[in-house]
């Protein structure tokens, strides 16, 4: 019987167990988005994951909209994670570039005055949190359909950056309110032309963004992250289990590598979404290996793998605490409490501070 323990075929990649570690925001790279020296530790001490997916990385200078958040469109960028990767796999991991562009989802004060942009010029709702500061999101630039070619393009450069760096495969992220979930959700895609109105359209940008990246490496090195419940930014579709049933169905046709489905957190729930349990709901559409996400811990992760629902469970907050996750959760051990103060930015407190389990001899 499959559990978190269970070894794992990858397609070409051999994972010890099924406990991931998610992609997660923290803001410790530098202020020209190039991964530090204390984003390499942070990734080695983690290495006994069954899979690390590194936090989302801009693709561009237009696609970023994180503070101290990394990127990998210049060469001192590769090199910086190149860096993280020699450890990680140092150290008996395997990683995985995040890679994104956040669309609508960011300011023009940390952009150096250029706007965001956009499927449509409607403005993500929510806050943009600076360090002293939380302000609206601007109205976003609508993209002209030669620029979402030329961000097609731009995914395809980030691949192949990922795999000069190092990393074992690369995951698109199209979930979170970003520019490819934001291009597929009818709430925030009001275009009329080739990409957008049908969910033929609209999920046009996911599906030739997959196709570009694995033309450069590999389908099966290729991942990608939906998530059909999360409201974050004002995010909703008209009828959420068609338009991402028809993008599941797709990348199964397709025979993308791997797929991660966020389940609803209580902030979604609270708002109503359709989809309450998704990937019990969409497992059925796809044969692909099924990655479930959000508000997991050991108990509820060991039941989604015995009833077949998925066939790895990502962890996020447990992992920011607990470095040696696989190892308490094989020993039932306490778990530490993450420190929600220092999730984003700062220095090693709260990133690299967190202590593992003590060794056997010298718990004896």
């Amino acid at each position: 019987m499959t559990d978190l323990f269970t070894p794992m075929e990858l397609h070409d990649l051999a994972l010890p167990n099924r406990i991931w570690m998610s992609a997660m925001t923290r803001s410790r790279a530098s202020e020209d988005n190039v991964p530090t020296t204390l984003m390499i530790e942070y990734y080695a001490q983690r290495a006994t994951a069954g899979l690390i997916v590194t936090e989302c990385t801009a693709v561009s200078e237009q696609g970023k909209g994180v503070i101290n958040g990394p990127g990998i469109w210049r060469e001192d960028q590769i090199e910086g994670w190149r860096q993280v990767t020699d450890a990680v796999h140092k150290a008996g991991g395997r990683i995985i570039c995040q890679l994104w562009h956040c669309g609508r989802v960011a300011h023009p004060d940390m952009r150096g005055g250029a706007l965001p942009v956009g499927p449509s010029p409607l403005p993500a709702q929510g806050k943009f949190k600076f360090p002293d500061r939380n302000a609206n999101f601007p109205v976003p630039r609508e993209l002209a359909g030669w620029e979402v070619d030329a961000i097609v393009l731009d995914f395809a450069a980030a691949t192949r950056r990922a795999r000069e760096a190092g990393f074992d495969g690369v995951e698109l992220h199209a979930a979170n309110g970003y520019l490819h979930d934001q291009f597929l959700q009818s709430i925030s895609n009001k275009r009329a032309d080739a990409w957008g109105g049908p969910i033929e359209h609209r999920a046009r940008f996911i599906l030739e963004t997959v196709h570009a990246m694995a033309d450069v490496w590999s389908m099966k090195r290729v991942g990608v992250r939906l998530g059909p419940s999360i409201s974050l930014y004002g995010m909703g579709d008209s009828d959420p289990l068609d338009t991402f049933g028809h993008v599941v169905r797709e990348l199964d046709h397709r025979q993308v590598g791997y797929l991660t489905m966020l389940e609803p957190n209580a902030q979604d729930l609270e708002k109503g979404v359709t989809i309450e349990h998704v990937a019990k709901t969409f497992r059925p559409m796809t044969s692909r290996p099924l990655i479930a996400n959000t508000g997991f811990d050991k108990a509820k992760g060991m039941e989604m793998l015995r009833n077949g629902e998925a066939d790895a469970i990502a962890y996020g907050k447990l992992y920011i605490a607990n470095p040696d996750l696989v190892d308490r959760f094989k020993q039932d051990a306490p778990l530490n409490k993450p420190d929600p103060s220092t999730f984003y930015g700062g220095g090693s407190e709260g990133y690299t501070d967190y202590l593992p389990l003590p060794a056997k001899d010298e718990a004896a």
